[in-house]
């Protein structure tokens, strides 16, 4: 049976909130008309959408919630509208708003940072939480980024006294032994996007005084081994690179007053064959431990190109065909 078909209207106060709102070229109304199979018009600061009742509700439903959202200065790009339409889809439009206003730390320009998903904003819970969060996804969903920007607050309030960031020096088949230069200019291109992070958020001069004063140490983790880390905000990225030996060897450098966060993608393991991921066997054997939390990003959390979101969806597929299996 055929369902009715119904037209509602919403109206701008005036032709700037309509700008702010709909993006370049009408881009929101451009992704609606797409998502929704619906007809999508404008009149001036009027627009009509027509549809199927359920449909034509829920795109009622983004344009308030993004238009609250531009009252209060928000900027959301194409990206931003396209998880506004899926969290409609899925019932949780009313979550965009709280979602998007609620600062996580502020960039050394003044940017504020905040969650872009509901899944970062409940790993950004678990992190606040726990004294030790596994944080597993694919690329592009702000594990790392985060987990930094919630070790840089933890800092400024005093919470602890040094930011430890570290990752295991695998990548791709490089052999540490063929690369120029020292130990650090060596380990160097493997801790760049915490460097880039770090940067971000506290500027190149005041990185580099943390680190001649130690507040913030980044290196290797073979660096790890024999210490205990009090006091201190440590992230461990890349786990997925360490080996089960390595993994146990981090997590029991915890110390008091200490918080961990650990961050990986079991789709991206660099290990050689037949090398156990240390993070696959976390996930194994430490779940039921209270104070440790596992998070697990999906490709709805991804906050780079729609195309990554695309191709992420693609290679789990291709992967879960040729492993029937595998979990």
């Amino acid at each position: 049976m055929a369902q009715d078909i119904i037209v509602r209207k919403w109206s701008f106060a005036n032709n700037d909130e309509a700008v702010a709102v709909l993006g370049p070229n009408d881009a929101l109304l451009c992704l609606l008309d797409d998502a929704f199979a619906s007809k999508v018009t404008t009149r001036g600061t009027e627009v009509s959408l027509t549809g199927t009742e359920e449909a034509v509700n829920e795109m009622y439903a983004v344009l308030r919630a993004v238009t609250q959202l531009a009252q209060l200065g928000v900027h959301l790009s194409e990206g931003d509208y396209r998880y506004a339409i899926e969290m409609a889809k899925q019932g949780e439009i009313d979550e965009l708003v709280p979602l998007y206003t609620e600062e996580i730390a502020v960039t050394m320009r003044g940017k504020p940072i905040r969650v872009k998903t509901l899944g970062q904003r409940r790993y950004i819970d678990a992190i606040r939480k726990h004294d030790v969060v596994f944080g597993i996804g694919p690329a592009g969903t702000g594990k790392t980024y985060l987990a930094v920007a919630m070790a840089v607050m933890a800092l400024k309030r005093g919470d602890v006294k040094r930011i430890v960031l570290t990752r295991p020096a695998v990548e791709a088949g490089e052999n540490l032994g063929f690369l120029p230069g020292d130990l650090q200019e060596k380990v160097d291109p493997y801790l760049r996007p915490i460097y880039d992070a770090l940067y971000d958020m506290y500027g190149a001069e005041q990185v580099a005084r943390a680190l001649e004063r130690g507040n913030i140490e980044i290196a290797p983790l073979a660096y790890m081994r024999g210490r205990t880390l009090d006091d201190s905000f440590v992230i461990l990225d890349e786990a997925q690179n360490t080996t089960a030996e390595q993994m146990k060897m981090f997590l029991t450098r915890l110390g008091f007053g200490s918080k961990m966060v650990i961050t990986g993608d079991v789709t991206q393991i660099d290990l050689p064959r037949g090398r156990p991921s240390g993070l696959i066997q976390a996930a194994q054997i430490l779940t039921a431990i209270p104070g440790i939390k596992f998070h697990y990003f999906t490709g709805a959390d991804v906050v780079r190109h729609h195309l990554v979101q695309k191709i992420i969806e693609a290679y789990d597929k291709q992967n879960a065909s040729s492993n029937p299996l595998q979990s």
